[in-house]
């Protein structure tokens, strides 16, 4: 089995170099991604969502100038994300912290975004802070089929309380059908323990979406994909979800956890009080794994952590580079570093 693993990396590691639209090509690459962006809210103070602080008249003083840089900032990075092994970028970014479509509209027409042409799946969650997940496309890359917004009860009795969609959209990846999931389950806030069953119940939803797809078709290839506010390691992840964090555990209909290697080692996608976390996941089918399935296949994980992207002077610094530190505007990308994995495929 370790062998046959080896041969396996050692044979696409040669393809990596490899442009996914390149026309003498033999393989094809694909990077897919996903990036908590940290609070992209327009300026406009809306009556049905907690969104005062992101106004002129704000505690946080968000006005044009800042979203405008906010926004550039965003562009820069979504441009660069997976340029290592494919020279044309992303096909798919999941993203979330979004407060509506105009923000993600702002976004894709941005002039440094506009001309890689990404088309947008949002839905309207019920969250109370208004902010929304989302998935961007390249529209030369990815045909939308399908999609459907999963809503992810965690109301206490006789309580209500209110966290963001489950967003499935269905598709075709360069002619290959494919599902993702883009998720940002509930908060730690009040504690780990006290807000973990929130976050098990987003689990278990997310895992009756795979089960459903596992019923309607063979091998689905399925991406699963957000800031789940846990770690590859703790249980909504291991035992709701059912994500193998071991190759070799891998059977017919499960997921594999390709950042749990990447958290072992040390690696994390946000830091807490001088201790990093493995939140931003993306978490792939057994069918991106079966090597006897035709078309896309998975090959790699990682997180985009370069050093434009982290905190270079101060108390925080080493950490992502964000907008605001408390109310304080400090110009950066995110709190979060995004992630992303490598798709390969034998034209």
């Amino acid at each position: 089995m370790k062998l046959a693993l080896t041969l396996y990396s050692l044979i696409f590691t040669l393809l990596l170099s490899i442009d996914l639209h390149g026309q003498d090509d033999q393989y094809k690459i694909a990077s897919i991604g996903f990036y908590n962006v940290e609070n992209l809210f327009d300026t406009v103070d809306s009556p049905d969502v907690r969104d005062s602080e992101f106004t002129p008249d704000g505690n946080k003083g968000w006005n044009s100038q800042k979203y405008e840089e906010k926004l550039a900032n965003l562009c820069y990075v979504i441009n660069d994300m997976g340029t290592e092994k494919v020279s044309s970028g992303l096909s798919i970014l999941g993203v979330s912290e979004i407060e509506n479509i105009t923000v993600l509209q702002d976004l894709v027409n941005h002039p440094n975004l506009k001309e890689k042409d990404y088309g947008i799946v949002h839905y309207d969650s019920p969250d109370e802070r208004g902010i929304d997940v989302a998935l961007l496309y390249r529209k030369k890359h990815f045909k939308v089929t399908n999609s459907k917004p999963y809503f992810v009860d965690i109301s206490p009795p006789n309580k209500t309380n209110y966290t963001r969609d489950i967003l499935l959209v269905s598709g075709e990846l360069d002619g290959d059908p494919m599902h993702f999931l883009v998720n940002h389950w509930p908060s730690r806030s009040g504690g780990e323990k006290r807000s973990e069953p929130g976050r098990a119940k987003a689990a278990d939803v997310a895992r009756h979406i795979i089960d459903s797809l596992n019923v309607l078709e063979v091998n689905p290839k399925i991406i699963l994909m957000g800031d789940l506010n846990d770690n590859p390691t703790n249980k909504s992840l291991t035992e709701h979800l059912g994500a193998k964090n071991k190759l070799r555990a891998v059977k017919k209909q499960d997921m594999y956890n390709p950042m749990a290697d990447l958290f072992k080692k040390g690696n994390g996608s946000n830091a807490w009080r001088d201790t990093w976390s493995l939140f931003d996941q993306v978490i792939v089918s057994e069918g991106l794994m079966d090597k006897k399935v035709e078309g896309f296949q998975y090959y790699k994980a990682g997180i985009h952590n370069k050093r434009y992207l982290t905190q270079s002077i101060g108390q925080y610094k080493g950490y992502p580079y964000r907008t605001f530190v408390g109310d304080a505007f400090q110009g950066g990308y995110s709190d979060h570093f995004p992630v992303y994995v490598y798709l390969v495929k034998k034209i």
